[in-house]
């Protein structure tokens, strides 16, 4: 569950640093379009600025041509000449101005005036101080008032030409304003476009006084109650297919779905299979009563002038992601390839590198120096290696991956996975170094510490020994690193293991007796090796004993404790059929030599022999 929720975490954040790199993509785009349409505007400010000097200028001339007598005949050629050549000037101003325009037209989408549902025309130019935006609002606010006024008649909207613009008027008020500019970007001439502008008002408000009509709401409200019940048959029905559906395959149980079994195993039962259908059902039966409701709801939106502009946007909702999505993976598409590719090289190459790691393990590849118990571990390392040397490859190709977003979340994965992992990563480089160490393989009789046993796993992380007691007992293999390790089983085919056992014997027995007396108690034991033969060593002369050490030579270690048992019970037996006492180092006897310490059978055998 938990790495669903990682994998769920990483695709969120994955789509997010998308989605931000197109986003950053897109801010970066706009800034450079307006950069360019300011520049342009600006020209074309300036270029209009010089017709306007140009123009006051030739009227001045004009005029002081007019107040000329008929004898200055040299002043008045003057005159014309100055006048042909401003003339000739505007001529060329106007042609930079259209070219200027025309250059503007594929950056410069102007601002729609939109006062109900369509757009009626379209502002490109700022006029003063009014930007576009300004104008396109102000004439569809006054559109609208006047399409509100039952006492305006649309035959009453009039056209007038001032000096330098064409007026849209009704009454006394203002509705529109068309230059020479606005005419130069719409392709036309000033006088077709006012009538273009006026005949688009009056339609516009002819039809919203029909849409807004109390027959339009009524047809309107009648459809919105048809598709609300159409809708409703429509969701109805479909959860009444979907029941059905249930029903026939709740009765196929049996015959269509009996299971899903393995070597007797039943790995699925028929039951789950039809739950899990019933799941896939109840999923397609949602989505289609979701889709239902959206393509509805449109419908609906658009039957009524008010909510008509609410349509797009909700389609809009739901089109944009979709959109924007599928052009991500498009843009995406090549790195997408490269990665693939990249990757297919890589699993290449680490089935080669596994094939070598299974034969040296078997044993078929044998490289002088490289124990075959340490293939699989370092393919293990160089498969770790592989894989981060594969993500530094394909990083670069990561959609976003030199956002600071993605290299944020990088930084906090790394940090999260290395304050969270420290104790595991400890215990991993442990069994690493457990293995090169090679202290110990599957199935040795070990002691680690205080702990005893045959080793019965031995992973990255920790290591089990199973007690004699049956006691599965798991030790960290940083723990391990930091304890001692005895392996009782390592060298055991060369060199045998050595059993002893101290026993006491009081100074009036003789070593050579209980030199004899122990090899023979050794000699019975079946798991002691009889070659090399058994040693007997003193290993201290004490107050009232000697202690003797009695060493033997088994290759059975992990049957320790059954060789130490059967050792003691010879001891005992053969010490006592020999007539000799075995005593504590703790023990002490003040006797007056009628009785013996030793079972009674040995002392009737002892009375016999005295006899």
């Amino acid at each position: 569950m938990s790495s669903i929720r990682l994998l769920f975490l990483f695709i969120t954040v994955y789509i997010c640093n998308i989605e931000f790199s197109l986003g950053q993509d897109t801010a970066v785009s706009l800034a450079d379009t307006a950069k360019e349409i300011s520049s342009k505007a600006h020209d074309l400010l300036q270029i209009r600025e010089q017709q306007k000097q140009d123009s006051l200028q030739r009227k001045k001339l004009e005029a002081q041509l007019i107040s000329l007598s008929t004898q200055g005949d040299n002043e008045r050629q003057r005159l014309l000449q100055e006048i042909n050549i401003l003339r000739s000037r505007d001529s060329i101003l106007f042609a930079k101005r259209k070219q200027a325009v025309d250059s503007l037209r594929t950056l410069n989408k102007g601002v729609p005036v939109v006062p109900f549902r369509d757009t009626i025309f379209t502002v490109y130019i700022q006029v003063g101080s009014y930007t576009p935006q300004e104008r396109a609002a102000a004439v569809e606010n006054r559109i609208r008032s006047l399409a509100d006024n039952y006492k305006f008649d649309v035959d009453s909207l009039r056209l007038e030409q001032n000096e330098t613009n064409w007026i849209v008027y009704w009454e006394d008020q203002m509705i529109a304003s068309i230059g020479d500019e606005d005419a130069m970007w719409a392709d036309l001439q000033t006088a077709q476009l006012a009538n273009t502008y006026l005949k688009n008002i009056k339609d516009s408000i002819v039809q919203y006084r029909e849409d807004t009509s109390l027959r339009k709401i009524a047809l309107g409200v009648l459809f919105a109650v048809i598709i609300i019940l159409a809708a409703a048959l429509i969701i109805s029905g479909i959860g009444k297919m979907i029941k059905w559906i249930k029903k026939r395959l709740l009765l196929l149980r049996g015959h269509l779905f009996q299971g899903f079994r393995i070597k007797g195993y039943e790995l699925v039962s028929a039951k789950r299979q039809i739950k899990f259908i019933w799941t896939l059902l109840n999923f397609v039966k949602w989505i289609l009563i979701l889709t239902s409701v959206y393509l509805a709801l449109p419908i609906l939106l658009n039957l009524f002038p008010t909510t008509e502009g609410y349509a797009p946007i909700l389609l809009g909702y739901f089109i944009k992601p979709i959109k924007d999505v599928a052009q991500a993976v498009v843009r995406y598409l090549p790195n997408l390839i490269t990665i693939l590719v990249i990757c297919i090289i890589f699993r290449y190459l680490l089935k080669m590198l596994r094939f070598f790691a299974q034969e040296i393990h078997n044993g078929v590849l044998n490289f002088p120096g490289f124990y075959k118990e340490w293939a699989l571990p370092t393919y293990q390392i160089v498969r770790v290696l592989l894989f981060a040397f594969l993500l530094i490859i394909i990083f670069p190709y990561f959609p976003g991956a030199d956002t600071p977003i993605f290299k944020g979340v990088s930084v906090f994965i790394g940090i999260l996975f290395t304050f969270s992992s420290a104790g595991a990563l400890g215990n991993i480089i442990a069994g690493l170094l457990l293995t090169y160490m090679r202290s110990f393989s599957i199935g040795d009789r070990v002691k680690i510490g205080d702990v005893s046993g045959d080793i019965i796993e031995k992973s990255l992380l920790v290591t089990r020994i199973r007690t004699v007691k049956n006691e599965v007992i798991s030790v960290p293999n940083s723990q391990v690193m930091n304890s001692h390790t005895i392996n009782y089983s390592m060298d055991v085919a060369e060199n045998p293991l050595i059993i002893y056992t101290n026993i006491t014997m009081a100074y009036e027995i003789p070593w050579q007796d209980v030199h004899e007396l122990a090899k023979k108690a050794c000699e019975q034991v079946d798991l002691l090796e009889k070659t090399p033969a058994p040693f007997i060593l003193q290993t201290s002369l004490d107050d009232f004993y000697v202690t003797y050490q009695i060493n033997a030579y088994t290759r059975n270690p992990h049957k320790q404790a059954a060789i130490y048992s059967e050792l003691h019970k010879h001891i005992l037996d053969v010490f006592h059929a020999a007539g000799i006492e075995l005593l504590s180092p703790h023990f002490r006897a003040v006797r007056d030599g009628s009785e013996l310490d030793m079972p009674i059978a040995f002392k009737k055998d002892k009375d016999i022999r005295k006899e």
